[in-house]
């Protein structure tokens, strides 16, 4: 997969969840109301059912931001290990040195 496809897909997967997490997430929390009449929850989970299943937050991969390489991506950084080696070699990352002993 070219890399250029790859972050345009996760950024456009990323837009989609953050446009229906609301409506997602309104849905789960009237589900969860037992003291909400029956048929009005029934009728939210077909609602809940409707939602499009790649809106789902879980579906979301990290990725690397200058990469997007899809492996071995760091959380506290968002790069990928590789990526980020080079930028430790270069210097390029405050705080952070590439220990040797």
């Amino acid at each position: 997969m070219d890399m250029n496809n790859a972050l345009l897909k996760d950024a456009n997967l990323r837009t989609l969840v953050a446009q229906v997490e609301y409506r997602r997430l309104l849905y789960k929390a009237i589900l969860q109301d037992r003291s909400l009449p029956q048929p009005l929850r029934y009728e939210f989970m077909f609602k809940l059912n409707k939602v499009s299943k790649k809106s789902s937050a879980v579906r979301t991969k990290n990725r690397c931001v200058m990469t997007g390489r899809g492996k071995g991506v760091l959380r506290a950084f968002k790069c990928s290990r590789i990526a980020l080696r080079e930028l430790i070699s270069k210097g390029e990352i405050a705080g952070v040195t590439k220990s040797s002993w």
